[in-house]
């Protein structure tokens, strides 16, 4: 079985947040990081993780994930501070700019 990520993203200024699941979670921040997560990521700029779990089956971060998208923007945000109180990017060295613009080539091209 494959393991399963819960995350949440937020913008810069810290007032929009979303929660996603993946069975990897680097590949889908970079996704998200590159602008190509979702529409919604995208729109409003939500790049920045600042939270995540990790769990043996990518059933209980799905499970997991509902469960965190019926909570209020406040349980979110306390949430995120018990683990990361200054709610700093947890991925911000994961990827250098030219990585990110290389993976944004890539896509492009296989969605072509």
């Amino acid at each position: 079985m494959k393991d399963g990520y819960v995350y949440i993203l937020s913008n810069k200024k810290r007032t929009v947040f979303y929660t996603g699941a993946s069975n990897s979670i680097r590949w889908r921040v970079l996704e998200h990081k590159a602008g190509l997560g979702c529409k919604f990521t995208k729109r409003y700029s939500v790049i920045y993780l600042m939270y995540y779990e990790k769990f043996d089956f990518i059933g209980e971060a799905i499970i997991r994930e509902r469960e965190l998208k019926n909570w209020h923007h406040d349980w979110k945000i306390n949430l995120i501070k018990k683990e990361n109180p200054e709610m700093v990017d947890l991925a911000a060295d994961w990827f250098t700019e030219a990585e990110l613009e290389e993976f944004r080539k890539t896509q492009d091209y296989i969605d072509r």
